[in-house]
């Protein structure tokens, strides 16, 4: 059997390891029509520290960036996992594997 090569975009789809862009994140919910277009979650904000850790309000912890898929792998998000959707955007994904609702987007001047 012959394989062909695997492209640099097709290789981070399929699982090389990463780091997420540092800053804060900043959670939020849709809204609708009748009011903002976001709700933001404050406790479920975090700040993308240094290499692979993450801190949030309650304390620290360490994250696994694999292709698009995040996982909180130690601290107060442990379990937690989100699919990236862009540079600075990640969704939660849910128990079943499903995308959710809650969205995570790194603020603009986070350095």
């Amino acid at each position: 059997m012959v394989t062909a090569p695997v492209s640099g975009q097709a290789q981070d789809r399929q699982g090389r390891l990463g780091t997420l862009p540092h800053g804060t994140y900043v959670c939020s919910t849709p809204g609708d029509a009748a009011g903002p277009a976001w709700h933001e979650i404050p406790d479920k904000d975090f700040i993308i520290a240094n290499a692979s850790t993450y801190e949030t309000k309650d304390g620290s912890g360490t994250y696994l960036l694999t292709g698009e898929n995040v996982v909180f792998t130690r601290g107060p998000m442990n379990g937690m996992r989100f699919q990236r959707t862009g540079t600075g955007t990640l969704r939660w994904i849910d128990s079943e594997g499903k995308p959710g609702r809650i969205r995570c987007v790194r603020r603009n001047g986070s350095a």
